[in-house]
This record gives structure tokens, sequence and C-alpha cells, in this order.
């Protein structure tokens, strides 16, 4: 099975107009992948391209415009160049003259997200002062410098053995509790509604199913009807039950609470991302009045069904609850928004981030939590607003 988004390094490449970064891809992965002219401004959008790379593994390349475009639409590119940065895991700092302001926002923002970057020196077949400019952003950024060309192939697997050495080694932290053991029953409670992908199961569910099998347990599946036959059905009670968030209301009433019990998104907020920030401001939804905007955050684009957990259900369950007519605002895509659509909102509510790596996901949150707004996930919201937080928490802790 191809790894998904949420699975994948990402890697940014950035630099000025012109300095070879849609070269340097192309030389990277020997295809032509990437759009590549002499005219400064040819890339104009961040471009994506998910591939296998060997030795790094699943990948997707980023490459960026200019950061020095010029114009209003210039500005418009180059804030969107700065987004995608939020998706990086690694950076390249592609070069080929001496580094000015360009240069010094790009490794200042590569340095304030903690992604870490390699600086590469492109055209060495064609510059005359390659030694000194090495030297120049040696001195300036204190960090080793590639010399390559990617017109020539010339040291593109130095570059490719960087970029293995810089890939962070991301902790590992499972999906399923850790008292899963061997021989456990993980009853896992999938609601088939509009929602569901027709002929599939959702990421969260494939994921939790394949971890159970790599710890020799045994994945069970059934809908909400099917709860109380199957358990009754069973010589011994399951070790764990896991529910869709939008079914958590009906499921606590069915499950005794003798058995565990919680949800895909309250695992994978633990999972993806940082579930002490997730929950520690929840009681702000108590404290909501009339007029309070909500940011409804979302890690893909989708299209919105009519009965959209985030954009539909989540904004009734919100104001049923809360008894406060509220404003809802709604942004989807791996890139994140602009600090001013955040900064002034009462609480953002994130999807689990399944598309998401969890170190794009922990960017996400620890921006939100730096700026002061309570942020939580659907799965924490929802429990919260079905009184089931406390239980759907506590697997977590055994």
């Amino acid at each position: 099975m191809p790894a998904t988004s949420g699975y994948r390094t990402y890697i940014a490449i950035a630099g000025r107009r012109n300095v070879g970064k849609s070269s340097l891809i192309n030389a990277i992965v020997n295809q032509e992948i990437a759009l590549v002219s002499n005219v400064a401004g040819t890339t104009t959008d961040p471009v994506y391209k998910s591939m296998e790379l060997q030795p790094i593994g699943p990948v997707t390349l980023i490459d960026t415009p200019g950061i020095d475009d010029e114009g209003e639409l210039g500005k418009k590119r180059i804030e969107r160049a700065k987004r995608a940065f939020y998706k990086a895991d690694v950076g390249v700092l592609v070069v080929d003259s001496e580094p000015n302001g360009f240069e010094h926002s790009i490794c200042d923002l590569f340095e304030k997200m903690n992604i870490p970057f390699i600086i590469v020196l492109n055209k060495i077949d064609q510059l005359n002062n390659v030694s000194n400019l090495k030297q120049l952003y040696i001195n300036s950024f204190g960090r080793p410098v590639l010399e390559v060309s990617c017109k020539e192939k010339i040291n593109i697997e130095r570059v490719k053995e960087a970029l293995t050495e810089l890939k962070p080694k991301e902790e590992e932290i499972p999906l399923l509790p850790q008292f899963i053991k061997s021989n456990d029953i993980v009853l896992l409670v999938v609601p088939v509604d509009t929602g569901a992908p027709k002929g599939r199961l959702i990421m969260p569910q494939v994921a939790t199913i394949r971890e159970a099998i790599d710890r020799k347990a045994f994945p069970i599946v059934t809908s909400v009807e099917g709860i109380s036959e199957i358990i009754s059905k069973l010589k011994e009670k399951p070790k764990l039950v896991i529910t869709d968030s939008q079914a958590i209301g009906r499921v606590s009433e069915l499950v005794s609470e003798d058995i565990n019990l919680t949800t895909f998104s309250i695992l994978e907020a633990h999972h993806k991302g940082d579930i002490s920030i997730l929950t520690k401001d929840i009681d702000v939804i108590n404290n909501l009045e009339n007029g309070d905007t909500i940011l409804i955050m979302e890690g893909c684009s989708h299209r919105p069904l009519s009965e959209d957990i985030g954009r539909v259900k989540i904004p009734k369950w919100l104001e049923k609850y809360s008894e406060k007519s509220l404003n809802f605002k709604f942004i989807a895509g791996k890139e994140f928004p602009d600090i001013e659509d955040v900064k002034n909102v009462k609480l953002v509510v994130h999807c689990g981030g399944c598309t998401l790596t969890r170190r794009m996901m922990l960017r996400r949150i620890n921006s939100i939590n730096r700026l002061g707004v309570p942020v939580v996930n659907y799965g924490v919201l929802i429990s919260f607003l079905h009184g089931s937080l406390n239980r759907t928490l506590e697997p977590l802790s055994l």
C-alpha cells in the first residue's frame, strides 16, 4: 500500500528566482518533473511531487516560488511559498550568488519553525568565485554548504545523502494505547453514513487495524447496531472499544463502564499531536458568548457533504451546547493560514490530521498555542460535548 501523505517526509526547496530550485528537483529524482526556464518566476505556486526517493523513503518535494518575486502578485506568491514551509520536515536553500536579506529571511523561517535545512550552492560549473561564495554562506549561517551543478548532475548524490541525514528522527507514538497486547480483542465501531467513503475505510481505521495486527491482537469491526450482539458472542470482553467520534454518545451507552472506550480521533490527537495542549483549554466552551468566532481547521481539502462533520455537525453541536449564536470560519488544506485569521478567534477546532505528518500537526498546534488561542481537535470536542471526554481519555493513561 503506498504511503499516505501523513507518513511522508516533506522537503521544501526554497531560494530566489532562477537559482535552480526546479532544476535541483529534476536532478534529485533524475526526471523532468518540474518546469525549468531561464525566465525568472517560472514557478508561480508551490508545486508538490510525491514519490519514493531512496534512501530517504516516501517523500513529497515542494518546489516553491522565488522568495524575491516582485509586484503585488509577487507578494502573494511569496506568502504562498512561506505557508508551504509549514508542511516541511526538511528544507533546502538553493543559492547562486552572495547572501542578502532574502536568504536570511528563508533561514530565519526555517529556524523559527525548527526545520532542519541544508544550503546548496548551484551552478558551480558556471561560477568563477565558488570558494568565496561558499565561505560567505558558511560565515553567515554557520552551516555546511554543498557545491552542486544541477545541469551537469555534480554532487547530486551528496544532496540526497545530506537530506537523509537531516530527516528528523520522529518519536514513535503508537496509535493504540500501550496496554494492547497479543491476543487482546480490540472492537472497532465504524458507523456507515454519508461521510464514509464507499467501499473503503478511512485512514485512521485502517491504521488502527494494521497496528492491532502488528501487536498480534484481534481487531473486530462492527457497526453501532452490532455492538451488543458481538460483545455477547465473545467469550471475553474486548480490551478496548474504539468508535468514530460522531457515535460516541450512542456507543458509550452500549459499552459498559468496565470496558475501555475511546475514539479514533482521540487516538489521533495523541498519535499525531499533543493531547495535553488539545485538552487543556476545553473549558473555554463553557464560556462562549454570542458573536464569538470559532475557527474550524481541516488538514485536507475535500468536498463538503450535506452532513459534513466540520462544517455542519460541529457548528450545530456547539450552538446547541452553548445556547449561543456563534460565528464560524472554515479553513481547509495543508498550508497554515494567515496569522490574522487565527489570533482573533475564541477557539480553534482542528481535525484529526490523518493526512498530515506528526511534525506538521505539532507545528500547527504549537503555532496556535503560542498565539494564546485555545485549540482542540474534533474528537476532544465531540467527546466533551457528549459528556464522555474523561472516559475516552482514560485509555491513554493506562
